[in-house]
C-alpha cells in the first residue's frame, strides 16, 4: 500500500493514500493535542472544543445545516479526543470528496465559539461523562490509567470533571484553539478513491489558511516510572459484574522492541486460544469478556488484561492472570514455537482486514505521522513482525511482569479493597 507526504507552504503535512479500487474516502484531520496538554482548571477542553466544532460556523450558522449537508451526501462524519490527539473526519463517495474538504476546513477555521452554545453543550457534556461512569467496561480504563499515571495529566479523565466542564467560557477555547490549532501542528489524511494530484489541489484550496505559528506550547511532561510496589485501586459500585484491568507499565510508540510487547500480549489474550483466554474462560468459566492488549503513548505504555467478572470468584480470577504471567516470565510453561507463529499471523490477519476499511487506513497512517519516527507501510510492518525472535518476547516478558511493579484497577460492589490487595502481596513475596 502506497503513500505519499507533502508539506504545504503552511507547514500542514498531507498523507495521500490513493486506493484507485474503491469508491469511498475518508478525508481527516488531525490535531496533535488532547487531555495530556490540559491542567487541573482546564481539563475536558480539547474534548470540549471538538464538539463545539459541529455547532456552528460562520458559513454554515448552525448544527443543523453542518448536519444536513453531511446527510445529503450520505456520508459519515464523526470525531474523537484522545489524551495526545484529537481527530474530525468525514467518510463519503469519493466524487463528494470536496464537499468533505469543505466542511472540515469550516469547522476548523471557522467555528463560532458561540456562548450560548457553549451554555448549552456543558449539560450535553455532562451527561456523556455521566453515561461512561455507569458504563464499567469502557470506564474501567480512565480509572486504570488513573491509578498507573497518578500525578501525572494521563491520569485525567479526557472529558475532563464536572466541575471543569461547567467552568468554561468562551475565551477558553479561543486561547486553547490558537495554541494549538496551527498548520504546524496538524496533518491531514485523505485514503479512498482519489488521486494523490485530487487530494493536494483540494488541500491547498481548503486548508492553506490555516493559521501558522513557530511552535505549539506542548507541555514538556515526560512520564517517569517510579513504581517499587504493587498498586490497587478500588472504585466502588453496585454493579452485577466486577470490571478489571490487570496490567504492568511498558514502554511508548517508538520503543524499539515494541512488536515484541505487541506479540506477547497476543498470546496471551489476543484471541480465543491465547492463554488467559483459554484458562480463565473456557477452562474456569470465571469471565465472558477477557483480552489483553497493549496501549501507547509517546514515551510510556502499558500491557493490560480486561475482564468482566463474577463479583464473587474476581480474587479467584486475578490469581489465575497472575499466575499466567508468572508462567511466562519465570520460565515454568515457556513460549512455544507453535505460540509466536500463531501470535504472528493474528496480528498480520487482523491488520489485513482492518485496512481494507479507508477510515482504518487513515488511522494508520495518520499516527504514525503523528507520533512516529517514521512512517511504515503495513507491508513494512508484517516484516517487523515477521523478525521478533523468541528471545525478544521472552525478554520482554521477564522484563515487564516484574510483581512489585503490578497494578490493578476494580470497579465493583466492594466495600474495601483489602483482599485484592492480599493477592497482589502474596505474589510479591514468592
Amino acid at each position: 500500500m502506497d503513500y505519499k507526504k507533502t508539506t504545504l507552504n503552511n507547514g500542514l503535512r498531507v498523507i495521500t493514500i490513493p486506493m484507485p479500487s474503491l469508491e469511498s474516502v475518508t478525508v481527516t484531520v488531525w490535531v496533535k493535542t488532547g487531555s495530556r496538554n490540559e491542567n487541573s482548571k482546564n481539563s475536558g477542553v480539547s474534548h470540549f472544543l471538538e464538539h463545539m466544532f459541529f455547532k456552528g460556523t460562520t458559513n454554515r450558522p448552525t448544527a443543523k445545516q453542518i448536519a444536513e449537508e453531511i446527510d445529503s451526501i450520505g456520508g459519515i462524519q464523526n470525531a474523537g479526543t484522545a489524551k495526545e490527539y484529537t481527530e474530525y473526519y468525514i467518510k463519503c463517495r469519493a466524487d463528494k470528496v470536496e464537499i468533505a474538504f469543505d466542511l472540515l476546513s469550516d469547522m476548523t477555521l471557522n467555528s463560532l465559539l458561540d456562548a450560548k452554545e457553549i451554555e448549552r453543550e456543558k449539560g450535553t457534556i455532562i451527561e456523556e461523562i455521566r453515561m461512561y461512569e455507569d458504563t464499567p467496561m469502557i470506564n474501567i480504563g480512565e480509572v486504570f490509567e488513573s491509578l498507573i499515571y497518578s500525578g501525572h495529566t494521563l491520569g485525567m479523565d479526557i472529558a475532563g470533571i464536572e466541575k471543569t466542564v461547567g467552568g468554561m467560557r468562551r475565551n477558553d477555547f479561543i486561547d486553547y484553539r490558537k495554541n494549538f490549532y496551527i498548520a504546524e501542528n496538524m496533518i491531514l489524511t485523505i485514503a479512498g478513491g482519489v488521486t494523490e494530484k485530487e487530494s493536494l489541489d483540494l488541500a491547498n484550496k481548503y486548508f492553506e489558511k490555516l493559521p501558522t505559528s513557530n511552535k505549539a506550547e506542548i507541555l514538556d511532561n515526560k512520564f517517569k516510572v517510579s513504581q517499587s510496589a504493587p498498586k490497587v485501586k478500588l472504585h466502588s459500585k453496585k454493579k452485577e459484574q466486577a470490571h478489571i484491568i490487570l496490567g504492568y507499565i511498558a514502554d511508548g510508540k517508538n520503543y524499539k522492541n515494541k512488536y515484541a510487547q505487541t506479540l506477547l500480549s497476543t498470546i496471551l489474550g489476543g484471541g480465543m486460544s491465547s492463554r488467559v483466554f483459554t484458562e480463565v474462560r473456557e477452562r474456569r468459566g470465571l469471565a465472558y469478556s477477557i483480552r489483553t492488549s497493549m496501549d501507547r503513548y509517546t514515551d510510556i505504555g502499558y500491557l493490560g488484561t480486561y475482564a468482566g467478572l463474577d463479583t464473587k470468584r474476581a480474587e479467584e480470577a486475578v490469581k489465575v492472570m497472575l499466575d499466567e504471567h508468572q508462567k511466562i516470565s519465570n520460565g515454568k510453561e515457556p513460549i512455544t514455537t507453535q505460540e509466536l507463529t500463531k501470535s504472528k499471523e493474528y496480528l498480520k490477519g487482523h491488520l489485513a482486514l482492518a485496512l481494507e476499511d479507508t477510515s482504518d487506513v487513515s488511522s494508520f497512517f495518520g499516527d504514525q505521522e503523528l507520533f512516529s519516527d517514521r512512517v511504515l507501510t503495513p507491508e513494512e510492518v508484517f516484516k517487523k513482525i515477521d523478525k521478533v525472535t523468541m528471545d525478544e518476547v521472552n525478554f520482554e516478558a521477564k522484563r515487564l511482569f516484574v510483581p512489585e511493579r503490578v497494578n490493578l484497577a476494580i470497579i465493583g460492589p466492594y466495600e474495601n479493597d483489602n483482599e485484592f490487595v492480599k493477592i497482589l502481596r502474596w505474589k510479591v513475596n514468592l
